[in-house]
């Protein structure tokens, strides 16, 4: 089955109706809200069947809002292969940042508090940290 074919067929057999964006996003809130409840309770089975209602609550939301859920899925499979390489590389001396390869920054190591800093600041902004 096609996303387009999935998508319109629950919109035909949705058990709610409405064309109001903020009752579609507010019901998609309260299933993803029930799945995690139930996931706490260790009900792997109630929350499973509740994320399935918010995947249907999620496609209702998207035909509401007037958006092409082809497009989006699209979109996001793009945007996530754009990821960005972020790389810290802390030499003795010195610290740079490369994002895709290319250096954007870097800075004086000055001692080892420095160089903690450097390690934290990489974290913070999720790069890979390569000491030398």
């Amino acid at each position: 089955m096609q996303l387009k074919e999935a998508v319109d067929l629950i919109w035909q057999n949705r058990r709610y109706i409405t064309l109001d964006p903020k009752q579609a996003l507010s019901h998609l809130n309260e299933e993803v809200a029930e799945s995690l409840n139930a996931f706490l309770r260790n009900d792997e089975e109630r929350a499973g069947e509740e994320l399935g209602d918010a995947l249907a609550c999620l496609f209702i939301a998207i035909k509401v809002l007037g958006m092409d859920a082809e497009k989006m899925v699209r979109l996001q499979v793009e945007k996530m292969q754009k990821r960005e390489d972020k790389v810290m590389i802390i030499t003795e001396k010195r610290a740079k940042i490369y994002v895709n390869g290319e250096l954007k920054g870097g800075w004086s190591i000055w001692g080892p508090e420095d160089r903690d800093q450097a390690r934290q600041i990489a974290i913070e902004f999720g790069c890979k940290v390569v000491e030398e």
